[in-house]
Parts: structure tokens; C-alpha cells; sequence
């Protein structure tokens, strides 16, 4: 099964998603983090190395190759890349990713469990381009391919963008660009996360939509996350 969380900054998906991966840990199930391994030897690893494990951990941009690319350099503070090419790199990653791993993965049968994908493409970068358009984005190849291996399951961590705010500034200060950490922008994201035309991209591939309060504390958002967890995989 393959299950993306995807949201607004400060929504929450995180710390939803760390709490799927201690909650299948507990249940026996053996747990591999790509971003660790990418941080340590800033390269995929190979499919041989994850055949042992149940279930991997994803997640957009990478930290190999285009996604380290991405990271270090064109979402930098100073840098003057246009969003169209930062959304070509986005998509480049993210074809990488699905043909090097998740795909293969799926088809071993694994449980791969995503920290954003094409999602947030789709999402956020017609609303950071006046040129720049949800069928444009959709339209570059690796998010063709990604939209034509859409997801099991797409869970929408849904959060006032008020609380959102006072969780990210509890953050320490990023080098990168923090144009999606602004109330007005979040509060955009919001609502097109919720967008039915934006849920119809996955939903007719077959995707089934959730959207999950991420309002409460901390301990009863992750109690809310992990039920839903449990329900998806029974599915």
C-alpha cells in the first residue's frame, strides 16, 4: 500500500508520519527511513537493501542527487531561480524516485508511507508563479508518471493555518526560501488542498482522499493519526 500525507507547513504531517512509522515498529513490522540513509550517503540505496524491511519511509524533495540539488541550491535564500525551473527539478526528483524505488517497492508489496509528493506540486507552486498553472505543473513528465502511479491513499493534514503559524515559529531559522511559511500563502494552500478540482487529479487515478484534523494536541492528533493508519491498512 501506498499512503502520502501531504499539508500546509506546520500542519502537523510530520509528526503524523513519525508516529505511523513508531506505531507499525511496535506492531513488529520492520521500518526503513530513506531520508536518514539519503542524509548519510546523499545516493538512493539500492532495492536489494530494502527487501528485508515491511515498511519504507518517504518522502519530496529528496536528499540524493536532483533532491540534494533542490535543497542546497535552488530553493536558497538569494537565489533567483524562476519556479519554472525549480518545478522541473521537482518533478525530475520525483520521476527518480518513483522509478529507482516506489514502484518497484509496490510491486514487492511493501507499505510505503510519504512525506508529500506530486501533491504538493500540484499545490503549491501555481500559488507561488502568476505564470504558472495546476495543469502546467501536472503536465511535466515526472508528475505524469507520479499522477499515473498515484497513491493508494492521499491523507490531507488539515489545520487552521493560525496554528500552523505558531508551530513554525517554534522552528529554527531556515537558509531556504520561506515564501510557504506566510499566513496569507497558507491559508491559500489551504483551501486548495481541500479543492475538489485539486483532489480530482488523484481521485480519478483511483486515489481515496482523507483529511485528517490536525488541530488537537499532540498526543490525541497522533492517537487520531495512527487509528486512521490502522484503518487504511485493514482497507
Amino acid at each position: 500500500m501506498f499512503i502520502i500525507i501531504d499539508g500546509i507547513d506546520g500542519s502537523g504531517k510530520s509528526t503524523i508520519l513519525d508516529s505511523w512509522a513508531n506505531e507499525l515498529n511496535t506492531k513488529g513490522k520492520k521500518v526503513f527511513h530513506l531520508k536518514k540513509y539519503w542524509q548519510k550517503h546523499l545516493a538512493h540505496p539500492t532495492l536489494e537493501e530494502l527487501m528485508d524491511y515491511d515498511v519504507i519511509i518517504s518522502a519530496e524533495p529528496t536528499h540524493a542527487w536532483v533532491g540534494k540539488a533542490i535543497r542546497e541550491e535552488m530553493i536558497q535564500k538569494g537565489n533567483d531561480y524562476a519556479m519554472e525551473d525549480i518545478a522541473s527539478a521537482y518533478a525530475l526528483d520525483r520521476l527518480i524516485l518513483y522509478k529507482r524505488l516506489l514502484n518497484p517497492l509496490r510491486d514487492a508489496g511493501k507499505i510505503i508511507l510519504q512525506d508529500r509528493s506530486v501533491s504538493t506540486s500540484l499545490c503549491y507552486q501555481p500559488l507561488a508563479s502568476d505564470t504558472i498553472s495546476m495543469e502546467d505543473i501536472a503536465s511535466l513528465n515526472g508528475n505524469v508518471f507520479a499522477l499515473k502511479h498515484a497513491p493508494d491513499h492521499l491523507v490531507i493534514a488539515d489545520v487552521d493555518p493560525e496554528i500552523a503559524m505558531t508551530r513554525l515559529s517554534g522552528r529554527i531559522e531556515k537558509d531556504d526560501n520561506a515564501i510557504f511559511e506566510k499566513e496569507t500563502f497558507l491559508k491559500k494552500a489551504q483551501a486548495q488542498f481541500l479543492d475538489k478540482t485539486f483532489q480530482s487529479y488523484f481521485t480519478k487515478q483511483g486515489t481515496h482522499i482523507h483529511v485528517l484534523d490536525c488541530s488537537p494536541k499532540l498526543a490525541i492528533m497522533k492517537e487520531q493519526g495512527n487509528d486512521l493508519l490502522h484503518t487504511l491498512l485493514a482497507s
